[in-house]
């Protein structure tokens, strides 16, 4: 039987305990030195621990003063809702907590569809795209990426090819087709809970493997042909998704 390998043994101690309550929420915990000596380790092995629980959320070191219980984040809202998905904007509704008030954007032409991508679109594996990355920041903290293809048969020789340049820089989906000529009546959108990879965990500031919403988002022009689809990372620590829509009145 392999032996569990000795950090992750004090990790596992020492997050039952803050788990149960040992040390208040933002207090502060003894120093290492005295965890070294009541675990009976060397100072390596529980540097090793306290590094597994800050990467797991639970602690946090301060430079200069100390390891302390990590303060849990505020979730803050998204909003998704039928007006607000028919317009096909990727950034946060003006309405929401926290909501993000800078983000970055870059594009990407002739970027070959990959199969899943591909299947979504209606199109052939390898047909080429733009793809678009966005990464949304609320109060200086990352709270959202999102992912976005537009097939280049569509959008191809057209002023709106670029979604963040252009004339319409920034309108969204639904404008910016509409400008070429083309119609956006559905919006269908699949949430997915998933893990963080080590590219997304990096992007949001969050452990590799916590718990995100990944929301898999397609229009569709009146014809039903897809025009875009795109895939938003939430990070489920930091955000709850409410969806939000109108009831037809009689």
């Amino acid at each position: 039987m392999t032996r569990e390998a000795p950090y992750l043994a004090v990790a596992g101690v020492l997050r039952a305990r803050i788990l149960a309550g040992e040390w208040e929420v933002g207090g502060r915990l003894p120093s290492r030195a005295r965890f070294a000596e009541e675990f009976g380790v060397g100072r390596n092995v529980l540097q090793r621990a306290m590094d597994r629980l800050i990467s797991e959320g639970l602690l946090e070191g301060r430079a200069g003063s100390g390891t302390y219980v990590r303060v849990p984040p505020e979730r803050l809202r998204l909003i998704r809702s039928r007006h607000r998905e028919r317009r096909g904007v990727c950034r946060p509704d003006p309405r929401e907590r926290g909501r993000a008030d800078a983000w970055d954007a870059h594009s990407q032409v002739r970027v070959p569809a990959p199969e899943a991508i591909a299947e979504r679109l209606a199109v052939g594996p390898g047909e080429l795209c733009v793809t678009t990355y966005y990464e949304f920041l609320a109060e200086g903290h990352p709270v959202q990426l999102s992912e976005s293809w537009e097939p280049m048969a569509i959008t191809g020789g057209t002023p709106i090819v670029l979604p963040e340049t252009g004339p319409l820089a920034g309108k969204g989906v639904v404008e910016r087709m509409r400008s070429i000529g083309v119609v956006v009546e559905t919006v269908a959108e699949v949430p997915r809970p998933a893990r963080a990879t080590p590219a997304q965990a990096n992007l949001l500031g969050i452990g590799v493997g916590d718990l995100v919403l990944r929301i898999e988002r397609t229009l569709y022009d009146t014809d039903g042909r897809p025009v875009e689809t795109a895939d938003m990372v939430i990070p489920d620590a930091r955000r709850e998704v409410v969806y939000e829509f109108g009831v037809d009145r009689p």
